[in-house]
């Protein structure tokens, strides 16, 4: 008999473990090894338990069910493991002591690996970070490379961080000079111009520096917009009481006081480069509004009258956040307005985690890391030319704009964009991560792949550029646990698809790709398009990906009873790019959704149905045929290819035809 169940570990890790029973009189049943091996070969990594545990019966409730209460804690002989050896060296021995920490395992083997222990992507970031800290340098895919803790310390190197000059901007000083400004060359007049604009004057100035790479992308787009802003995300929740919704402004303030970048301005008139500014104090600007019985649906008017496609905030001003209040005769909506300057997806997370730690505990001990780290590692010499190199090796004869459906123009912000949502097939969902896995890469390097064969056929040739989006804080030095701030990145993918190019030589030469990109994901959009041979002011690229791992509606951010404040719903949550064409794919870990915006005539649906059809047929060739060519995938869906072939050419007519034409 077996039983699989999830539990949680003692380090908050969700985990799944195997019971199971042998036939009476069996001696050699095969143990945790031999198990975890044999469901490898026919489950995804996510489905295979990570602890196996021997009973001589499964416990039983008095109605004959499984007692999910009786089952032991799995010790750690229930886990696969590989010979044990221990720890050889000292720099084997910090691994082995990170590893028991993060994975809860008591004894780690140098022929361990670290993902047969229940690691993942986000337990390698923290492993990068906690290696930092002890004077060791490694990157995710470093680790990635070398999961076995043996190699894995042969591969770990010394501490290379950059050295971050401090904040020499003391508080209460009487006036700040270029000499207290180490990450940035300003005059004494240029200085005094901004702090003449700061409410409070210099006693409210913590801090002035330039802007991180994906931010300087931003405030383009923000000062190019001649109305809107496509960078200014919402999110409404629902409160069913006013003191809860107090509670969560109150929280969010705690949050702004706690953060330097949620305190930070941007200004630039008269300065020779766009400044952070960040504030001592910066209150959260709240607007509350009513509704009479004649206006409607208070949610629609709302999200009508705040649309980020018709108004924009004063991001020189902090916080980059505003707060609307209105009750609807039922239940309090507060419609949060945040600017993406400030915050990223994941900086939404780290807030909510925030503002739930501070609602339980009336404060909140998380450790805050400036976001003047983060911009100080990102603008040294050293890197910069690392990042110039790479680019300009991939996209160095690049002479045209990758451009789908002839849409050319990412700067208009004022065009319709039009969303559309499909999950993906469940059993396509499952057969991609089984094919990903057997081919020893992540789902998300075949729906790039997908993405750039969608992206071929629609701009009618075989070597394209696209952006895809990177998650920013993989590199060692930007303490991102609990780092917040603006950290994602864009940046541009080349993928060649001719000259008979496999399947195979595909998903082999997008998996590489990726790997590389990963070293360069704080470098400049900018610096990556000039590298290129396209003349300014044409786009490299004007098409998006966007591969995340997410939760869904109710199941996470500011919702459900995972949310630090109860009976509080999130009712709208919407973002976009001033790219005309972007496809998100959501992986929840076990099934996936396609999220396609488009510029007009571009219907999003379609771009659904090709990626889904994309993804079909890379997956069908990878299972029976990598030798297939790419150019024999197919994107288009059945229903549409019948249309194109058969219902567009239904040309039978009744006509005289005993006449000539030029009778006719």
């Amino acid at each position: 008999e077996a039983a699989v169940v999830a539990q949680t570990s003692a380090q908050g890790e969700k985990r799944l473990v195997a019971y199971y029973t042998a036939r009476a009189g069996a001696q050699d049943a095969p143990g945790p090894e031999a198990l975890r091996a044999h469901l490898a070969a026919a489950l995804p990594d996510y489905m295979a338990p990570a602890a196996f545990v021997r009973l001589e019966r499964l416990p039983l409730t008095q109605n004959g069910k499984l007692d999910r209460a009786g089952l032991p804690a799995p010790d750690e002989a229930s886990y696969a493991r590989r010979g044990f050896e221990p720890p050889c060296g000292e720099t084997e021995r910090v691994l082995a002591e990170i590893w028991s920490d993060l994975l809860g395992v008591e004894h780690v083997s140098r022929n361990d690996d670290f993902f047969e222990l229940g690691g993942h992507s986000m337990l390698a970031v923290q492993m990068t970070e906690r290696l930092r800290r002890r004077g060791l340098r490694s990157s995710v895919r470093t680790i990635f490379l070398h999961p076995i803790l043996s190699d894995l310390a042969a591969a770990v190197g010394a501490s290379n961080d950059v050295t971050i000059p401090p904040n020499l901007i003391p508080p209460g000083c009487a006036a700040i000079t270029p000499q207290m400004l180490p990450l940035i060359q300003l005059t004494q007049p240029e200085i005094d111009g901004i702090v003449a604009r700061v409410p409070g004057g210099v006693a409210n100035v913590e801090d002035i520096y330039p802007l991180a790479p994906l931010q300087e992308g931003v405030f383009f787009h923000h000062l190019m917009s001649r109305e809107g802003d496509a960078y200014l995300l919402r999110t409404l929740l629902a409160f069913d009481a006013r003191a809860r919704l107090d509670a969560f402004i109150g929280s969010l303030q705690a949050m702004t006081s706690r953060y330097d970048v949620l305190r930070t301005a941007v200004m630039w008139e008269g300065l020779p480069e766009p400044v952070q500014v960040v504030w001592r104090s910066a209150c959260i600007e709240v607007e509350e509004v009513s509704y009479g019985p004649d206006d409607g649906d208070v949610k629609t008017k709302m999200l009508e009258h705040y649309d980020p496609s018709r108004i924009k905030i004063d991001v020189s001003r902090a916080p980059m956040m505003r707060v609307v209040v209105a009750y609807d005769g039922h239940r309090w909506l507060l419609l949060l307005l945040h600017h993406h300057l400030a915050t990223d997806h994941t900086a939404l997370e780290v807030i909510e985690a925030g503002v739930r730690q501070s609602s339980a505990s009336g404060n909140d001990s998380t450790k805050a890391p400036p976001f003047r780290n983060f911009v100080a590692t990102t603008r040294n010499p050293e890197r910069i030319k690392s990042h110039a190199d790479f680019f300009a090796g991939m996209l160095g004869d690049v002479v045209e704009p990758t451009a789908p459906f002839d849409l050319l123009d990412v700067h208009d912000n004022t065009i319709e964009i039009a969303e559309h949502g499909q999950d993906v097939e469940p059993t396509l969902a499952e057969k991609l991560r089984i094919v990903a896995k057997s081919h020893k890469v992540a789902p998300a390097v075949i729906s790039h792949l997908a993405w750039a064969l969608v992206v071929a056929r629609a701009s009618e040739r075989d070597d394209v550029v696209f952006g895809t989006m990177l998650y920013g804080r993989l590199h060692q030095s930007t303490e991102a646990e609990n780092a917040l701030g603006m950290f994602i990145n864009s940046l541009p993918l080349r993928i060649r698809l001719g000259g008979g190019a496999t399947v195979a030589d595909g998903l082999r030469q997008t998996r590489d790709l990726l790997i590389k990109l990963l070293e360069h994901e704080q470098a400049s959009l900018a610096l990556a398009q000039r590298c290129s041979s396209i003349a300014p002011p044409a786009p490299l690229f004007t098409s998006l990906l966007n591969y995340r791992h997410s939760r869904r509606m109710g199941e996470g951010l500011f919702s459900g009873t995972n949310s630090f404040l109860k009976d509080s719903d999130v009712l709208y949550w919407g973002e976009r790019t001033n790219y005309p064409l972007t496809l998100s794919i959501d992986d929840y870990g076990d099934d996936f959704r396609l999220v396609a915006q488009t510029q007009s005539p571009v219907e999003p649906q379609r771009i659904c149905q090709y990626m889904h059809a994309a993804l079909a047929g890379l997956v069908a060739a990878l299972e029976a045929a990598p030798a297939t060519p790419m150019d024999e995938i197919e994107i288009i869906p059945e229903q549409e290819r019948k249309l194109i072939l058969e219902g567009f050419n239904r040309t039978a007519a009744d006509y005289p035809s005993e006449l000539c034409v030029h009778e006719l």
